[in-house]
Formats: structure tokens, sequence, C-alpha cells
């Protein structure tokens, strides 16, 4: 896939996100987690992250069903993230319905984390 397939196909994640992931991107859009600024679907390279935070380089997947059986392409794909220095956190889908705030917490402490180093 080319840049500009991963562009088009971002559009088109943004329009149909999961239920976690809409429900998390209510609590990081508009700056709302720590005045961070976060995007959603965004394209890097060949790929596109559920959402990201420039400022930091800091990807946030949501894992839900459809990441079963695919350990190890989730893994090349964080490994060629990582060698263009994002770091990777992943959230289990589960843990967004159950448990946001902890989420946004871990989310925030990441974000200040890779800011002071």
């Amino acid at each position: 896939m080319t840049h500009e397939g991963s562009v088009s196909r971002a559009r088109i994640l943004r329009r149909a996100l999961t239920p976690p992931e809409a429900r998390l991107w209510v609590r990081l859009r508009r700056r709302a987690l720590d005045g961070l600024k976060f995007r959603r679907q965004h394209p890097i390279g060949v790929y596109v992250l559920d959402f990201y935070c420039v400022k930091a380089m800091l990807a946030v997947e949501v894992d839900g069903e459809t990441h079963a059986g695919r350990g190890d392409h989730d893994a090349r794909r964080t490994r060629w993230l990582e060698r263009q220095g994002v770091s990777v956190i992943r959230i289990p889908a589960e843990q967004v319905r159950v448990n946001l705030d902890a989420v946004l917490t871990f989310i925030a402490s990441t974000v200040r984390d890779r800011i002071r180093s």
C-alpha cells in the first residue's frame, strides 16, 4: 500500500471507529487530556494508527477482536514504527469499556514520560 492509499484508508476509518475507539476519542479529542493534541486514524508510512500524539511521538492502539491472530503483523508494525521514533502502546478494547479512567491515566503518564525524555 502506498502512503496515498493509507491516507485514503485513514479517511474511511475515521468514519468507522469501533465503539471502544469512539469512546476513547471522546476523551482525547479537542485537547481534553492534559491539553495534549491527538489525531485519530493517523497515517504514518503505510500504516494507520488509531490515535497519535505528535508532540510525544506516541501511537495509542486499541486492540479488540480484530487483532486476534495478528500478533506477528502487529509486532512487525510496532518494530517499524519504533524505527521511525514512534512509541506504541496497546490498550485492550475491554479496558476502554470497563476502566476508561485508568486507561486515560496511563496514556497521560506515558505521554508525559515521552515528552520529558
